[in-house]
């Protein structure tokens, strides 16, 4: 009896062993047909040319719309231009920094666009990745900058002419006839094209004895770095008249360091305050005489590209290799409304 109840006990347990273990075979056998039917629907869902519509890949590498008001007016005409509705599949990267807009680059080719749109953040360091785009089919266009590369390994540059701004700006300071020249100069974000072309001109003046170089240091574009700067000026005591800031932004700091030590400035005024981009805030300090010179810098490239890239999808060849922005500079003695209402940037 004994027995016979051992060998019941026993038969009990392997069939409760066995219904625990059902399910989880169940499972086991179910998990392999799940990785293999998603993976044709993943793939299904790729961008192609039939399921996009036939839609253009284009990689747009810019610095941050907060930079600047210029920054975040350029960055809105693309995303105006660049669209879905115009026929257009559109990835986007932001950076100030190079090395992140350069593997950002590589990616991009690596996904497949078939244009790459550069605004660089450097002139320098673009070859290789240049390259790279034109092995694998990728046309590119420069907009905003130049940089340092073979005009081959590009299908065109639609950009102002960053020295022009430069000399412009300088010659309307020249123009003035101060009796002498102590130029505080703030500089952008070092090595991209903006910043060397802003700065040519009047480091020319400087080697030549002209103007005295007070202090030239960056701040990046940004505005609290540039108060820095100038309060540091002005804690040092050394002299200055002149303020040439390379955009507004920092233009402004300067100011506001300016209003707080009591140093006046603007037309007349103990300080001559320069700044770039034309932004309306600016253009109404001219028109109120506290500020003296604005550089224009057209943000507006985004619909000559985007006919650019129509022609050659169409079998046209391009006829231009460098489309250069039209652009002037604001003197507060004669700037007008109707030069805000027209050339001004955001609000």
């Amino acid at each position: 009896m004994k027995k016979l109840l051992v060998v019941l006990l026993v038969v009990a347990m392997a069939f409760g062993m066995m219904a625990c273990a059902a399910p989880a075979a169940s499972q086991s056998s179910e998990a392999p047909s799940v990785a293999p039917s998603e993976a044709p629907s993943e793939s299904s869902e790729a961008p192609s040319a039939e399921a996009d519509g036939g839609l253009i890949k284009v990689g747009i590498i810019n610095n941050p719309p907060a930079e600047s008001g210029y920054r975040a007016a350029n960055v809105a005409d693309f995303e105006k231009v660049f669209t879905k509705e115009n026929g257009y599949d559109v990835q986007t990267f932001y950076s100030l920094k190079n090395d992140e807009q350069l593997s950002a680059a590589s990616q991009f080719i690596t996904d497949g666009v078939d244009y790459l749109l550069l605004s660089a953040a450097a002139t320098d360091g673009w070859e290789t990745v240049l390259k790279s785009a034109q092995e694998a089919g990728v046309k590119v266009f420069l907009f905003d900058r130049m940089l340092n590369a073979d005009e081959s390994l590009y299908e065109a540059a639609v950009v102002s002419d960053m020295a022009q701004e430069g000399k412009t700006a300088v010659d309307w300071l020249k123009a003035q006839k101060l009796p002498e020249y102590n130029v505080v100069h703030i500089q952008g974000v070092m090595g991209c094209d903006a910043q060397i072309g802003r700065t040519g001109a009047l480091d020319a003046e400087f080697a030549a004895g002209t103007m005295k170089k007070v202090v030239q240091q960056t701040a990046n574009w940004d505005e609290a770095e540039a108060k820095k700067i100038v309060e540091s000026v002005i804690n040092s005591k050394e002299k200055f008249n002149v303020i040439y800031a390379e955009n507004d932004g920092m233009a402004k700091g300067a100011v506001a360091a300016l209003d707080e030590a009591g140093i006046t400035h603007g037309v007349g005024k103990d300080v001559i305050i320069m700044g770039f981009d034309c932004n309306k805030w600016a253009l109404r300090e001219l028109l109120a005489g506290n500020w003296n010179y604005d550089g224009q810098c057209s943000p507006f490239q985004a619909s000559v590209i985007d006919e650019m890239i129509k022609k050659l999808e169409a079998g046209e060849k391009l006829t231009q290799k460098k489309v250069i922005s039209e652009e002037r500079g604001f003197d507060a003695t004669t700037i007008t409304q109707a030069d805000i209402d027209t050339f001004g940037l955001g609000e």
